[in-house]
Formats: structure tokens, sequence, C-alpha cells
């Protein structure tokens, strides 16, 4: 019996710990939010709602936008950020085929050695090579960009909230701030070489709007590329870059659901059935 009671008692401490944890995660995360703007943040505006083709519990990729969006990063975005966790040969999974993949990575220049003398060198990008860095080094990109260094973009619709709508509202966003806001937070005026996005959740953003005129880019399918399409269509390259299985993850998650909603039922019956003769009879 004692050591029964020892083991409740235990079994109650850990369960005490484990809630006092939670609360005081919940205390930290809701005083960092109460203090967010006192620390030096400005408000800021929530992502738009973009109506994406692979969104929702039935979404597929849209395999066009996808290539639009890869042009898009490939004319634009790619002169400052990388794709290092991207290999060319992952474009197949949206409509290319082995031919272009090829084509499409001899025209890059990539990290190599020089057989002859060792040194380091650059080569044509083979199909099994990975998207390269447009800087040698985190220096480099540093010095060419105002002292901010570039972030990759591989896993970028993941690591920011709602991130697909997150990266298309701020690359179609850039505006001067309004009256309103710098009369009530001042330091809202970008300083020399910064640039305001409602947005950006902080006070100034160090890249400059990369897409800025219509037809910046020229599609292949005829779309017409404004600041808006373009912006929507690398959002969904980058959403794409960062899960590539997203749509193959809720094919499969159906037929598991239905297969444990089946199960479930079938244990609860064979339960039902097991005990119906240890049920006590009611007396007269």
């Amino acid at each position: 019996m004692s050591k029964l009671l020892s083991v409740r008692l235990v079994a109650i401490l850990v369960g005490l710990g484990f809630a006092f944890v939670a609360l005081f995660a919940f205390v930290i995360g809701a005083y960092n939010a109460a203090t967010e703007e006192s620390q030096g943040h400005l408000p800021y505006e929530k992502p738009r709602d973009f109506d994406f083709a692979f969104e929702g519990p039935f979404g597929k990729w849209d395999a066009q936008q996808l290539q639009r969006g890869l042009k898009v990063y490939n004319e634009v975005c790619s002169a400052c950020h990388s794709l290092k966790f991207v290999a060319f040969r992952d474009l197949e999974a949206i409509g290319y085929d082995e031919s272009q993949v090829k084509a499409f990575a001899a025209s890059k220049q990539v990290p190599g050695i020089d057989p002859n003398t060792g040194e380091a060198t650059t080569r044509p990008g083979l199909p099994t090579d990975y998207f390269p860095s447009p800087y040698p080094n985190a220096v480099a990109a540093a010095a060419a960009n105002n002292n901010a260094i570039p972030p990759d973009l591989s896993l970028m619709a993941k690591a920011r909230a709602d991130g697909t709508n997150y990266v298309a509202s701020l690359l179609s966003g850039y505006a001067e701030p309004t009256a309103e806001l710098l009369a009530e937070h001042p330091e809202a005026a970008p300083a020399p070489g910064l640039h305001h996005n409602p947005y950006f959740p902080n006070l100034n953003l160090a890249m400059a709007p990369p897409l800025t005129t219509t037809d910046q880019v020229t599609y292949d399918d005829g779309t017409q590329a404004t600041v808006e399409q373009m912006s929507q269509d690398v959002a969904a390259f980058l959403a794409w870059t960062a899960e590539p299985t997203m749509v193959k993850r809720k094919q499969t998650g159906w037929p598991v659901l239905i297969f444990l909603l089946f199960a479930t039922v079938l244990a609860y019956l064979s339960k039902k059935q097991i005990w119906a003769a240890a049920k006590p009879k009611k007396r007269d």
C-alpha cells in the first residue's frame, strides 16, 4: 500500500512540474507580447490573406505558378539571397524534365576544385548540385548590403508566422510611413539606406524593394508580371522549397485518418462484444 502511495505521489509531483513549466512559459510569452512595442518595435500590419492553390486540406501545387516563382527568384532574388537547401534536380518536381534541369544547372557557376592544381575554382553546375550562394562568405554579403546579411530563403516560408502570406505581403507592401505613424513614432522615419514596410515587425528594413515595376521579368506562360503577381509567385515557390512534400503529406494524411477512424470504431465494437458477458445481471 505504501509503495502505491509513493508512486501516486511521484506522479502528482511530476504532473505539477509540467503544469508549472507550461504556466511559466505562458506568462513569459504574454509578457513579451505585451512589451514588444516598448522594446523598439513598431505597430505592423498582419499579412494579407492570399488565395494559394496549395492551401487547405485538399490543396495542390500549381506547377505554372511555381515555375513563375522560380523565374522571379532566379532573375531578381538570387542576386542577394541563397537557396542552399534546394538541389537543381529537385526542380523536376515542379514540371521540368531532365534536359531542362541539366541546362538550368549548367547555366550556374558552383564552387569546385581544379583537378590539376587543387585550388578552389568554379564550374558549371550539375543536377546534383545545390543552388549556389551569390556571395563567397558572410563578410562579403554584409559588405554588399549595408552591413546586413541577406538570409537564405530555402526555409523562409516556414521560418515566419503565416510565412507564404508574409513573403507576398512584404514584397508588395513597400510604402512610405504615414504621417500618423511618424507623429506617434518619429523613429519610424527610415535611416539612410533603410526602408519602411508596414508588414515588417521592426523599425526599418535593410532590403530595398526588389520588385518595383510591371514586367520586371517575362513569364513564359504569358502571365502579366505585375508586382502583386510576382510577389505571390515567388512566395508560392518559397513555400515549395520550404516543404516540397506538403501536398503528398496531405494526400497521405486522409487515408491515415480514415483508417484510424475505422480502427477506433472496430475497437469499440470489439470491446462491447468481449465485455458483454461480464456485465452484472439486474436483480428482480
